[in-house]
């Protein structure tokens, strides 16, 4: 069974990466929701897409003066509550990015965090970045960890090294995916996790190709295409 992810919260009638956009996927009935964590100049950890916030880069920009929408890690978990949440760590190497950590510390402070917070069982964390990946998976082996891939990428060509380094999903962009790819991660044991699908036919293409999770903009049209009743579930750990 496909399970349903919120892209960044319910974001049609809500800002997204918000405790109210989290809240209203959980009342949606939702499996889980995907989000975003960036560190504040005095290393908070925040749910924020972009790198820059009311014109600062939030890498520069204390937690107390970050825009009141902006939730911490903490607050979006609490908001969450039943669901599973794919929590992406935004740490990779690009000129919008000035951020980068090559160090492993960022992606520890996330998994401790989730540890303390007794999330760990409840998460899949995920990153573009294949060395903040692997240190996620060094912090903690028994956590979910997805490798997210950029579009284009051979999905075929990357599974083996996904399951060399024990991780449990691929993250590829739906139109990477066909069902060569699907059968090639799941004959490795991993889950196949697609990113960000909206159209109805794209959907349940998706569906047909039998991705593990979807990832959507419009998770009440994914969860009429599955045609299950709505409600919260994480049968993945």
């Amino acid at each position: 069974m496909t399970l349903i992810f919120a892209h960044r919260g319910l974001h049609t009638s809500e800002r997204e990466n918000t405790l109210e956009a989290f809240r209203a996927a959980v009342a949606l009935g939702v499996d889980g929701v995907e989000l975003d964590v960036r560190r504040s100049a005095d290393g908070e950890l925040v749910v924020h897409h972009d790198p820059g916030v009311a014109g600062r880069a939030l890498s520069s920009t204390t937690v107390a003066d970050l825009p009141r929408y902006i939730p911490t890690l903490a607050q979006a978990l609490g908001a969450c509550a039943g669901l599973g949440v794919n929590v992406e760590i935004k740490n990779i190497q690009h000129p919008t990015e000035s951020s980068y950590d090559a160090t492993g510390e960022f992606a520890r402070q996330v998994v401790d965090q989730l540890s303390q917070l007794g999330w760990a069982g409840s998460v899949v964390v995920s990153c573009f970045d294949l060395a903040t990946c692997r240190a996620v998976r060094e912090a903690d082996p028994s956590l979910l960890v997805g490798w997210l891939l950029l579009p284009g990428t051979d999905v075929v060509a990357r599974v083996a090294a996904a399951r060399d380094d024990g991780f449990h999903a691929v993250h590829p962009y739906f139109r990477s995916v066909d069902r060569a790819a699907v059968e090639a991660a799941h004959a490795l044991g991993l889950a196949v996790n697609v990113w960000t699908v909206n159209r109805t036919d794209d959907i349940a293409a998706m569906l047909g190709l039998g991705v593990d999770y979807l990832t959507s903009d419009d998770p009440a049209t994914a969860l009429a295409l599955v045609g299950r009743p709505s409600e919260g579930r994480w049968p993945m750990a």
